[in-house]
């Protein structure tokens, strides 16, 4: 029988992460940079919420500077209570609180610090490799 997979296996390992007194600027040149839209914000090196790219797209405005991003920190953007899951939970059970939740990341914790972030693109990477499996090209000559 197969068991049921826990986050750790999924997972984006060793993410980055904000200081909550950060420029807003900053945060969104350093999420242009990786290629992330989910970045998890830190207080005093503790975990205390999730930036998102369209959090910040939202408090700036259609021109994306009013106010300034300079003149910003993620605290004035930043949400708290994030979803945190250890990172042995089952991924379904991550699943279904992503869904129920509309959410789009979950920050994964191994003994309450940050290991980890697991996003609605890795869930597409996750399904498209499981679509993959059982329907595998078959090779020879489908020709009648």
């Amino acid at each position: 029988m197969k068991r049921m997979p826990v986050i750790k296996s999924v997972m984006t390992p060793f993410p980055h992460a904000v200081d909550i007194d950060a420029p807003i600027a900053d945060a969104q040149a350093f999420m242009r940079k990786h290629h992330i839209r989910h970045l998890p914000v830190t207080e005093n090196h503790v975990l205390v919420g999730v930036v998102t790219d369209r959090d910040i797209k939202l408090y700036l405005g259609p021109e994306l500077e009013y106010p300034k991003a300079s003149e910003t920190s993620v605290r004035d953007v930043y949400m708290d209570h994030p979803y945190i899951v250890d990172l042995n939970e089952r991924l379904d059970v991550v699943l279904q609180n992503m869904a129920d939740r509309h959410i789009g990341s979950a920050l994964v914790t191994r003994n309450g610090k940050l290991a980890g972030v697991y996003t609605v693109t890795d869930v597409c990477r996750g399904f498209a490799e499981f679509l993959r499996d059982p329907y595998r090209p078959v090779d020879g000559d489908d020709a009648a």
